[in-house]
């Protein structure tokens, strides 16, 4: 039976329990990997001959509105997979778990979009590993420090 007096101590208690130095630094971590994982060194000019994006199509972005939201995103992803993660992980299990979170949730869901908007597998890989890639850091970053 459900106890929802229980269930929120236990909230509030793992609420308390986060490093949110981890927690921020991870989101950093991501955010400075997309930054690489996106640019010419790796996968930037595959990736936008995948999407059709041209360097002339974003010349009228809101690049602070698309860096900020990008970052705000990052942080979120951090903070679910500390609660994930748990207060004792470890470096071991944390990048364990944002590995196993980055291939069995975002992986597989993100295949699930592209089968379905018949995206190029060179698309979708560019895309999903940089997200299995960036939850082991993660999870390896706020695993150390929890």
């Amino acid at each position: 039976m459900f106890n929802g007096k229980l269930f929120f101590m236990d909230m509030q208690n793992a609420f308390q329990n986060l490093n949110w130095l981890a927690i921020f630094v991870a989101a950093v971590s991501a955010f400075i990997l997309g930054g690489l994982w996106y640019s010419p060194l790796m996968f930037v000019k595959r990736w936008m001959k995948e999407t059709g994006i041209t360097e002339e199509s974003t010349k009228n972005n809101n690049m602070f509105k698309i860096f900020g939201l990008a970052f705000i995103l990052s942080l979120v992803a951090s903070f679910f997979l500390a609660m994930f993660i748990g207060a004792k992980a470890g470096a071991a299990f944390g990048a364990l778990a944002g590995f196993m979170a980055g291939i069995g949730w975002v992986f597989t869901f993100m295949g699930i979009s592209y089968l379905f908007e018949a995206r190029s597998l060179a698309h979708f890989l560019i895309n999903a590993l940089y997200s299995v890639v960036s939850m082991t850091i993660m999870g390896l970053i706020i695993g150390v420090w929890q």
